[in-house]
């Protein structure tokens, strides 16, 4: 599994609330997530208001849309 990826969100989006409790247990496995308000970043906003949220890999730039649940999470990151 990578050790670093960026979740891409906002607050108050509910679906948001729930990748991130998919994504975060795996924090204690090593991975290192950066959780990204797309609000805060234009760029970030336009390439991403639509979709989000969206779990992005560090390593590769490979990008998986919601919905997904743990075991998809580490399938992906593997």
């Amino acid at each position: 599994m990578p050790s670093e990826c960026q979740l891409f969100g906002t607050l108050g989006c509910h679906l948001c609330e729930l990748a991130e409790a998919e994504v975060m247990p795996l924090v204690e496995h090593g991975l290192v997530v950066e959780l990204v308000d797309i609000a805060e970043n234009e760029a970030c906003f336009d390439s991403y208001e639509l979709r989000i949220p969206v779990l992005r890999r560090i390593d590769t730039g490979a990008e998986l849309d919601w919905p997904f649940d743990s075991e998809q999470v580490v399938a992906f990151l593997r």
